[in-house]
């Protein structure tokens, strides 16, 4: 069983429609009936759901069916040009086909005749050059891409008037596939590895990026990391050996400056500016503090303490006691320094002893303990050299020896393990997509953008490395297929009225195991343009390596949600029985209804389909391609 691609609902939607006014160019070719004459050689003619009004060349008979040429369409009347004689209607569409490649002067290979049939059945006016072109294309099709979704490219691009280019179609295709993204990444991977010519700093930037890629919890682990060192660091009464390890893993990965010892570890931050609303910034503020800004200072931690949810009750309660001390005192320039230091050291304490808990949690301005963290270590930092420098600290602790380390990343990785759910499972598709560049067009177009965050993605990365002409051939193909897998989803992501589709390829990699996901989200907007949540159809295709191929069908009609599965594996409805109730209240709590889960085999399905399905069901389920 294969379920290498699939229908965009919005290109069947807009192919099935009959509300849209046929759309002539010159050049192309059409078959078409005579419904009805006019004079001055105006006719009517029925083009599949469509009837248009034009001017022929030549008189012709009521009732009569052509294939007819569009010679002009400037002015207020398309002119057509007959190129082939009456179709009776006892010729076969394959005689039909053979008379409109001779009059047209068509090659009559297999792949033109089946170009050629596909537009015919489709009833979709094409030209000759757009014909000769997709021939083409479908005598070069790569390894792993069908001809019926070559054709399935081939007439969206006519549709919806897209160019006519390679880019497209490669897009187009390898963009509807829902497995081999990850393929496609370690195959660069391995070209880049594998290449000794070309520009060299380039590769290893695409190269860091990939690698990042695929270790989408690499900064969790970091931030693990980073908060166990600050707990040795703050802890007066554990090994030294063990603190000055820690110091040393930090001071490599960046976080630390070189003269930094265990006694001023804490005031060797450099100066900048930190995160807004973050813990830096409140002591940044305490330390740039006048005496008579005492009390506003003193709101102002208060204010911070009460609102950050990532402080516990107990923890809220002894760092407002410290706020206390501090107003209580005479206030001076010494003061404001030492009540700086003091709440400095507590919120790192505090921020480190619940990183274990609360792992992929923000709060309500989205920072995390991690970032919390580094806002008071290394104002300075921006989110993207935030999120290298994390990375750092797991790679520095790799390559470090020593067994403490070595211990706490193991203890790190195990505890990061512990702690994946939903949140995680969100935070790692953020960070891949992010990673890519998927959105890199869009992100452009806004000013607020750091553009070195964005210079740091996948996708431009890519750009650059294609267009360098030192780049060995193997190395740009390798490159031109994830381009083309990535252009591939934006393409097949559009609008057609009110039906908005949105279609995302994610490849995952879990502590070691690899998984292809793609996401196919189709629903309808509201009058105020934003996203109607009550109806929604939502396909994932996965490619999971104890699982294998799994497609799962989520349909929401007035908050109302029914799942399907497919799968092979004959264990899954026990596997699954378990986890409904989970589901159900996950669903309940975001004000959602779950009114059923059914898992059902490929075949079982295709089976139910080709036998019994109903007109209704068959539309329900319509844009699904599962191949048996």
């Amino acid at each position: 069983m294969t379920s290498t691609s699939f229908n965009p609902i919005t290109a069947q939607t807009q192919a099935l429609s009959t509300n849209q006014p046929l759309a002539l160019r010159q050049g192309q070719i059409f078959h078409g009936t005579i419904k009805q004459l006019y004079p001055d050689q105006m006719a009517e003619i029925q083009v599949g759901n469509n009837k248009l009004i034009a001017k022929l060349e030549v008189p012709l008979k009521v009732g009569d069916a052509h294939f007819f040429q569009v010679t002009n369409t400037a002015g207020a009347q398309t002119e057509l040009k007959v190129v082939s004689n009456p179709m009776s209607s006892t010729l076969t569409p394959a005689q039909q086909m053979a008379q409109l490649l001779e009059t047209m002067n068509l090659p009559k290979t297999s792949d033109m005749q089946q170009v050629l049939s596909h537009f015919m059945k489709q009833q979709i006016p094409i030209s000759k050059e757009q014909l000769m072109q997709a021939e083409l294309w479908m005598k070069n099709l790569q390894e792993g891409v069908s001809k019926q979704d070559a054709l399935t490219a081939i007439q969206r691009m006519v549709e919806l008037k897209m160019p006519f280019t390679n880019q497209v179609f490669q897009a187009l295709v390898q963009g509807a596939k829902t497995d081999g993204m990850s393929t496609a990444l370690q195959n660069l991977l391995q070209q880049l590895a594998n290449t000794a010519t070309g520009n060299e700093q380039l590769k290893a930037s695409v190269l860091g990026q990939l690698q990042a890629i695929a270790k989408p919890f690499d900064t969790e682990l970091g931030g693990a990391m980073l908060a166990r060192a600050v707990q040795l660091l703050s802890n007066q009464t554990s090994n030294v050996s063990e603190r000055l390890q820690s110091l040393q893993l930090l001071k490599q990965a960046g976080v630390m400056p070189q003269n930094a010892t265990l006694t001023n570890w804490q005031g060797q931050q450099a100066q900048g500016q930190p995160p807004a609303n973050s813990a830096g910034q409140l002591i940044a503020q305490i330390i740039q503090a006048k005496p008579e800004q005492s009390a506003t200072i003193v709101e102002q931690a208060r204010a911070f303490i009460t609102n950050d949810n990532l402080l516990t009750t107990a923890q809220k309660e002894q760092l407002q006691q410290l706020v206390t001390r501090f107003s209580q005192l005479p206030q001076s320039k010494q003061v404001l320094t030492t009540f700086a230091q003091q709440l400095q050291t507590e919120l790192l304490k505090a921020y480190a002893n619940n990183t274990t808990s609360q792992q992929f949690t923000s709060n309500e301005q989205g920072l995390s303990t991690k970032e919390q963290i580094l806002s008071m270590l290394k104002p300075e930092i921006t989110v993207h050299n935030q999120e290298m420098l994390l990375r750092n600290i797991v790679q520095e602790a790799k390559n470090m020896p020593q067994p403490s380390i070595q211990s706490m990343l193991t203890q790190a990785d195990a505890q990061l393990q512990s702690s994946i759910d939903s949140k995680a499972m969100e935070q790692a598709m953020k960070t891949v997509l992010k990673g890519l560049g998927i959105s890199y067009e869009a992100t452009l177009q806004n000013k607020a953008t750091d553009m070195q965050a964005v210079a740091g993605q996948l996708k431009p990365q890519l750009l650059a490395l294609i267009q360098d002409i030192a780049t060995p051939p193997a190395l740009r193909d390798a490159a031109e297929m994830v381009m083309a897998r990535m252009n591939g989803m934006q393409l097949l992501s559009g609008e057609n009225g009110h039906q908005h589709q949105l279609v995302m390829q994610v490849p995952l990699e879990f502590f070691g195991k690899r998984m292809d996901a793609t996401l196919q989200w189709n629903g309808r907007m509201k009058e105020d343009g934003k996203i109607d949540a009550n109806f929604a159809r939502v396909l994932f295709y996965l490619h999971m390596e104890s699982l294998q191929e799994t497609v799962i069908d989520m349909q929401v009609q007035n908050r109302i949600v029914t799942v399907t599965l497919f799968n092979d594996n004959l264990g899954l409805t026990a596997l699954a029985e378990p986890l409904k109730k989970s589901l159900k209240e996950g669903l309940a709590s975001k004000e959602y209804q779950l009114s059923g889960v059914f898992i059902k085999q490929f075949e079982r399905a295709m089976q139910e389909r080709t036998e019994g399905s109903t007109k209704e069901q068959a539309e329900e389920h319509s844009g699904v391609d599962i191949r048996v």
